[in-house]
């Protein structure tokens, strides 16, 4: 064996070492993540009735020494038969359980899941919002405990006091839950009265568990856990998200002034009111391998405590949907969770903000078929930027008229690019023209689309209405569906996205003449590019590729009309040979380029 073959095995043999390490080391990290999620899990899973409880249904007498050793000056509270309250007005309901004082169930009764289901905003033993309380020598969680319910209607609001006792009737927890008619919003106030004394000497905050589970509510589950977030809004006004599906935990040290379980339409809010805020905050997030569950979140925030005898702390609970006009209208940045914009295109929320979302509003006040409203949106957005698209389509006819020229110097300076980019530019100089005056228009433009690409797919508007063969704007509009998955395309056909890949690739053929048919990357670009997003606006939502559907069926109009009827090539080759014959006027940057160029041509020539 040769001294080659000798290194070549020690290589392979470090590498598989070095491999070997990594997997051990990321199967342990994975290990200990999973046996983290399972714990919180674990921990947050409500607790089976006390054993007396189940003792005294049994006809056996409750040992109240041991309750009271175990819960303490709450030990009255720790067995009792549970029982529902319903708070509900025309758009939300609402079942409250008197087991731990918090709701068991939310349903919006405006709206339904895909399949035409009830659309449960919250259901199921997980979800829980519980104090847990440092007393009797351990920490007491409230979920576990029975609350006497105490219930109100004044004026059309509905309000349910939920008191929990103690050994000593001047010292109690309250949880104060008050629906207004009409409303989404919940005013919930926790209230401790007389508990400075029952509660760990050097207490300073309550800690809140609030933990959320997401079913699946739409067509699309990857879709929905890509949507499936945390929003949170600190006390100086900064908003900020994390996605379940990339981040399972999270600290935050700062105080919040809401925090928002977002769905992909829906979302459920804490909110802080009155100046009040959370004190800091930790999550644990879970995506479960389930085809029902799109998230799980647990929450522990951190509610600052005075120790004062009659202690409040007020708060909202939103119950309801992503509706940009109705969040807004709280005025506390809780339609940030929309997302109109972010990364590098954080700017086109503006675009939103100010002009896509006022018109969309605008038509829908008087038109009901959202299909129209699109169209009727695209005509506007068409006619904001005509100013732009009329001066694209004269530049792009001044560049056909130049278009032989520019052929013959391409010919003739084949072997020095050099040389015809300055012969190039002369012509484009002596002819008055602009080689950016199509590409300006267009990168112009650039904000709406970006602004449409956001905007429809959150638009809640959208949701479960029908336009032509599509019956969900707000989702793809599958006209056959496979039992398999196509690698880059999906498990299906959407029709308006071959619509538009079909509009695309026309105008693509139609404006072949502008490309530089000898670069063979610029040539089929414009071909290319369509077919490659194929695979990516398929999954989109219908109101999305129906609007570049209808945008690119307006421009090839546009373009046949203008080019034929409206712009005059003669005219315009008249008028550019006229302006040949106008002395130029070099600036300083010209001057230096070409000096520039002069010299690398000159270098070029002494090496040959």
């Amino acid at each position: 064996m040769d001294r080659n073959s000798v290194i070549g095995f020690v290589l392979l043999g470090a590498l598989l070492v070095a491999y070997l390490t990594i997997s051990n080391r990321q199967e342990s990290a994975a290990k200990l993540e999973k046996i983290r999620k399972d714990s919180i899990a674990q921990a947050n899973l409500p607790k089976t009735a006390p054993v007396d409880t189940v003792a005294q249904a049994a006809g056996v007498a409750v040992d109240s020494a041991r309750l009271a050793g175990e819960y303490g000056t709450f030990a009255a509270a720790a067995g009792g038969n549970e029982q529902t309250t319903i708070l509900e007005n025309n758009v939300v309901k609402i079942i409250f359980t008197n087991k731990g004082g918090d709701a068991q169930s939310v349903q919006l009764k405006n709206f339904k899941t895909f399949d035409g289901g009830p659309l449960m905003l919250q259901e199921g033993s997980l979800n829980r919002l519980a104090l847990q309380l440092p007393a009797a020598g351990h920490t007491l969680n409230t979920a576990d405990l029975y609350f006497t319910p105490a219930y109100t209607e004044v004026n059309g609001a509905k309000t349910l006091t939920y008191h929990l006792p103690t050994s000593n009737p001047e010292q109690y927890l309250e949880y104060i839950y008050t629906l207004q008619p009409n409303s989404y919003l919940v005013d919930f106030t926790v209230r401790a009265v007389g508990l400075e004394n029952v509660l760990v000497p050097g207490t300073n905050a309550l800690t809140m568990q609030w933990n959320a589970q997401a079913g699946k509510q739409e067509q699309d589950m990857q879709n929905e856990r890509t949507n499936n977030q945390v929003h949170y809004q600190t006390e100086a006004g900064k908003h900020d998200f994390f996605t379940l599906s990339r981040t399972s935990h999270e600290q935050l040290s700062n105080p919040l002034q809401w925090v928002s379980f977002k769905q992909q339409f829906f979302n459920v809010a804490l909110i802080a009111k009155d100046k009040h805020n959370f004190n800091s905050a930790d999550f644990n997030t879970q995506v479960p391998e389930s085809g029902n569950i799109v998230g799980i979140s647990y929450a522990t925030l951190q509610l600052p405590y005075d120790r004062s005898h009659d202690f409040r702390f007020p708060m909202e609970i939103y119950y309801g949907p992503n509706h940009y006009k109705t969040l807004k209208s709280y005025n506390i940045g809780l339609e940030n969770i929309i997302p109109l914009g972010s990364g590098i295109f954080f700017w086109v929320k503006y675009v939103n903000k100010w002009v896509i979302i006022p018109v969309f509003n605008f038509l829908s006040g008087f038109i009901h078929n959202y299909g129209v409203i699109i169209i009727l949106l695209t005509i506007f957005i068409r006619l904001l930027i005509s100013p732009f698209t009329y001066q694209s389509y004269v530049s792009q006819a001044k560049m056909k008229v130049l278009k032989p020229e520019l052929d013959e110097l391409r010919a003739k300076y084949a072997d020095d690019q050099q040389a015809f980019g300055v012969e190039q530019m002369k012509l484009f100089k002596s002819a008055g023209v602009s080689p950016l005056g199509g590409c300006l228009p267009a990168l112009l433009q650039l904000p709406i689309l970006v602004a449409m690409y956001n905007f429809f797919p959150s638009s809640i508007e959208l949701r479960q209405q029908s336009f032509l063969w599509a019956k969900d704007l707000s989702t793809y509009d599958s006209i056959l569906n496979f039992s398999f998955n196509i690698p880059f395309y999906g498990n299906h056909v959407s029709l308006f996205t071959l619509l538009m890949t079909a509009t695309s690739l026309i105008l693509a053929f139609y404006n072949r003449g502008m490309a530089d048919q000898s670069n063979p990357v610029m040539k089929y670009m414009p071909f290319v590019f369509p077919i490659m997003l194929l695979g990516i606006f398929n999954k989109l939502a219908a109101a999305l590729t129906f609007y570049y559907f209808l945008s690119n069926t307006i421009s090839i109009i546009l373009q046949w009309v203008l080019q034929n009827l409206v712009i005059d090539h003669a005219k315009i080759h008249a008028q550019i040979q006229e302006n040949k014959k106008k002395p130029t006027t070099k600036s300083k940057w010209a001057e230096r380029l070409e000096e520039m160029q002069k010299r690398q041509q000159e270098a070029q020539r002494g090496k040959k």
